[in-house]
């Protein structure tokens, strides 16, 4: 099996940190780096390989890689893929992949007129825990949901804008991983203290409910995230920070795990999902499938997303109209 050829736009704190040294071990290799600096670039050129470029198109033409990682910030993720979309090539985005779901949908009608994936980097719907998670759900019928609800408490963020807020770039995670288990949200009313503290309640279009109480008050290095799951007939699973989980079945315990040390600040990829993703995502472009993170799914992460804000701020409850999304 050949080397996934890769070209990567960026290489802020971010990727150099959490994408860059991903690559190797998910069996790719880098061809080429696009910043619109090459001094910012440099050191990841020495420690990773790759030219140098400052222009996409040229990167592109020259490189002609097997797929390419987009890795800025939501305001130009949307432009760029669409941009790589078009030139013909797969593109995987870091989260979120826009600021808001018409970016979103934009990007997933690209997709669906060049017939390329794009990909976004969720990492927890490829977490160990939450893949078990997904797999011990999907045995039941869906009738059978009865509620999920979630607590996670991040570190500080600035919540200056929504760029830097605590719910576009840490609790989208929980936004996307709430849909990747339990299906779509049709209704929502949530209540917000500033920008730094979210209570949600959910109905899904499943009937079951789900809430999810989300806050930067925690710490970025001491995970802080409890996920609990109720199915009929005392059926439930318990996830505690991303690796330790109980699972009962008709009321008796059947499975758990208890790893001896928690993982914390990324640190290791399997079990956060960091580096599962980007292993699919390379599997999915030599396959010439999608992956469970297309941006036709992700699409609705960032309704629900726009669905919180808007029941804070108005005071109601808000329905998810899922009718714009393309199909893929």
């Amino acid at each position: 099996m050949d080397d996934t050829k890769v070209c990567l736009i960026g290489s802020g704190r971010f990727a150099t940190r959490r994408i860059y040294p991903y690559i190797g071990p998910a069996g790719g290799y880098i061809a080429g780096v696009c910043t619109r600096s090459l001094e910012t670039s440099e050191q990841n050129a020495r420690r990773y390989g790759g030219k140098q470029y400052t222009d996409i198109n040229e990167m592109l033409d020259t490189e002609q890689p097997d797929c390419v990682l987009v890795c800025v910030g939501p305001k130009e993720h949307p432009d760029l893929a669409i941009q790589v979309m078009e030139k013909g090539y797969p593109v995987y985005t870091e989260k979120p992949q826009s600021m808001t779901s018409g970016d979103s949908i934009r990007m997933a009608e690209a997709s669906r007129k060049t017939g390329k994936l794009c990909s976004i980097a969720y990492k927890k719907r490829y977490a160990m825990v939450f893949d078990r998670a997904r797999k011990w759900i999907d045995q039941f019928p869906s009738e059978k949901l009865s509620s999920i609800s979630i607590d996670c408490a991040s570190g500080p963020f600035k919540n200056e804008r929504p760029d830097n807020s605590f719910l576009l770039q840490c609790g989208i995670h929980i936004i996307d991983l709430l849909i990747y288990l339990y299906g779509d949200v049709a209704k929502v009313f949530s209540f917000a203290r500033g920008m730094n503290a979210y209570s949600i309640n959910m109905t899904f279009s499943s009937g079951a409910i789900g809430t999810m109480n989300l806050s930067d008050t925690g710490s970025m290095k001491v995970p802080t995230e409890e996920v609990e799951i109720g199915v009929e007939g005392s059926n439930f699973m318990r996830i505690h920070n991303g690796t330790e989980y109980k699972i009962c079945e008709d009321g008796k315990c059947v499975e758990w795990r208890e790893p001896s040390t928690f993982m914390s600040s990324g640190d290791s990829g399997n079990d956060t999902g960091l580096l599962a993703e980007i292993v699919d995502f390379f599997a999915a472009v030599r396959e010439g499938r999608s992956t469970r993170s297309n941006i036709f799914e992700s699409c609705k992460t960032m309704l629900l997303y726009e669905a919180i804000l808007e029941s804070a701020a108005k005071e109601k409850v808000v329905e998810i109209d899922y009718s714009g999304i393309p199909v893929g």
